[in-house]
């Protein structure tokens, strides 16, 4: 099976605790429904920087930064799409890109 990298862009964490209490349990149960293809669950992602071809860095993402990631394993790209469909940070208006890894080494 090919590992896939799942970028999820936007959304945010719902304010109050049973509201966050609430998303929480979604990731959990998406998850646990992953089973063993949840290879990383992952983490949000926090300050960045860019480092441009020339040398320079910039601060940011640019006009979509990431906002966090999972990796899983799948079949084919389409079952990876599927899989994704189902992740919890798509009901907080952030989306998801999907990207197959390879080993190289």
């Amino acid at each position: 099976m090919a590992k896939y990298l799942l970028v999820y862009h936007g959304g945010g964490m719902p304010e109050g605790e049973e509201a966050q209490a609430k998303v929480m349990a979604a990731w959990g149960t998406w998850f646990q429904n992953l089973g063993p293809a949840l290879a990383d669950g992952g983490n949000p992602i926090g300050q960045t920087k860019t480092i441009a071809s020339d040398g320079s860095v910039s601060d940011g993402g640019g006009s979509n930064p990431a906002t966090g990631y999972s990796l899983i394993e799948a079949d084919s790209l389409d079952a990876a799409v599927a899989a994704a469909k189902g992740c919890p940070v798509l009901g907080g208006g952030a989306s998801v890109e999907v990207a197959e890894t390879f080993n190289v080494m």
